[in-house]
């Protein structure tokens, strides 16, 4: 296995008069997102410029409809930017295509939503044996060996051949964030992923992330939970569409580390013709955890 992240100093340059790290996993850089209302232009996200290293636990909280559920749909792809930039995982999403940035998604970002999001006639197992077989990651019997080591990694193997609704929900968060990690991405973004939960179901889920981060995934939380926010290593503050408060920014540069299928990987993207792909940075694959 991959030991720790190397160090070196930072590439960085200028754009659209921010500091940009040429060697950030997630980079947004004059992010705006705008919609037309019938009372006029809304402007969700507002020049947004923020940079995220590989292995930050990062949450993004702020008032509802101050703009957060945007900014993780920028990164994850599912929305696109007015205007700027977003380059995840070296790739440059804001110029991917409908059909391109579905797969990208599905090889790179993992994603997990507040309420599960399941396929409701799909058995846990093929839940999580579904993104690999849109994105043809592994062999067939790669796929389902991983399947139940993935179940086994979130406490959920004896439920494998349920359907989610024979589940209560911290168990079907459970289930949704082993699907998040089946094609092995480098990031996990998750919308709220504990909203729904008790207490102490939550707290698990949110153990569950931490040793995601403590074995090499990137995390970005939307929530607003401000005590779990007070337990990741980086808050991003949102208001009104920009960031009124940061604790801590992208301090250090990775080496950029190999690219394997078995220890955090990028999986490259499918691009479009003249579309540039950025190196990025990988990080370990994640065995071992517990909620």
């Amino acid at each position: 296995m991959l030991g720790l992240p190397f160090f070196r100093k930072r590439n960085s340059s200028v754009v659209n008069g921010a500091h940009a790290d040429d060697n950030a996993l997630i980079s947004l850089r004059g992010v705006t997102k705008s919609y037309a209302t019938p009372a006029g232009e809304f402007q969700a996200l507002k020049g947004i410029n923020l940079e995220i290293a590989p292995g930050e636990f990062v949450a993004v909280v702020g008032k509802s409809g101050s703009g957060k559920s945007t900014l993780s749909n920028m990164i994850t792809g599912i929305d696109r930017p007015t205007a700027g930039e977003v380059i995840v995982a070296g790739a440059p999403v804001h110029k991917l295509g409908e059909g391109r940035i579905a797969e990208w998604r599905g090889r790179n970002v993992g994603v997990v939503f507040q309420f599960f999001q399941l396929l409701p006639t799909l058995t846990v197992l093929e839940n999580i044996l579904l993104p690999m077989d849109f994105c043809n990651m592994f062999s067939a019997r790669e796929r389902k060996e991983r399947a139940y080591r993935l179940l086994a990694q979130v406490e959920m193997t004896d439920h494998a051949d349920k359907l989610p609704t024979a589940l209560s929900g911290g168990q079907q968060q459970r289930v949704a964030i082993a699907r998040a990690l089946s094609n092995d991405p480098a990031i996990i973004v998750a919308d709220e992923p504990t909203g729904n939960l008790d207490s102490r179901t939550a707290d698990a889920v949110f153990h569950l992330f931490e040793n995601l981060v403590r074995d090499g995934k990137t995390i970005l939380m939307v929530t607003h939970d401000e005590d779990m926010a007070k337990r990741v290593t980086r808050t991003v503050t949102i208001a009104d569409g920009q960031i009124a408060a940061d604790t801590g920014s992208l301090r250090s540069e990775r080496l950029h580390l190999p690219r394997t299928t078995q220890n955090g990987a990028l999986h490259p993207p499918p691009m479009a013709p003249g579309v540039p792909l950025r190196t990025g940075a990988t990080r370990l694959m994640s065995e071992g955890a517990h909620a």
